[in-house]
């Protein structure tokens, strides 16, 4: 289809976004996830991305995220709470299975939602 697949990096406390190909060269960071091991000149800072599939613990009904405890996705993509819809790129989109659906989450101010989640069983859209 001719789209580019960018992953996440670790820059800092945030996160960058580098290109990836199948079979490309993986490096490990300092948490031992791999990332791709593309010169920083060719990361892409989140704004530039257009839609982004976010791990995630748990999720709501209002697009409220858990996620693994570090922040890095709600700190990378702060921008998002901006009120400004033209200022909302790229979407969010959270992978779950279904049992990772939970009642109710406690949004903190630094909490940032997300577009929509998919499971095995439901596509829930939320803003």
């Amino acid at each position: 289809m001719g789209k580019a697949v960018y992953l996440p990096v670790l820059a800092g406390d945030v996160l960058q976004f580098a290109p990836y190909q199948p079979g490309a060269s993986l490096r490990r960071n300092r948490f031992l996830i791999p990332e791709p091991d593309a010169p920083p000149a060719e990361e892409l800072p989140p704004g530039a991305l257009d839609l982004v599939l976010t791990p995630l613990v748990a999720f709501d009904a209002t697009g409220t995220r858990l996620g693994m405890g570090g922040g890095f996705y709600d700190r990378s993509f702060a921008f998002l709470r901006n009120p400004d819809p033209a200022e909302h790129r790229p979407w969010l989109i959270g992978l779950a299975y279904e049992f990772q659906r939970v009642t109710e989450q406690v949004r903190q101010p630094w909490d940032v939602p997300l577009y929509a989640a998919a499971t095995e069983k439901a596509w829930y859209i939320f803003g």
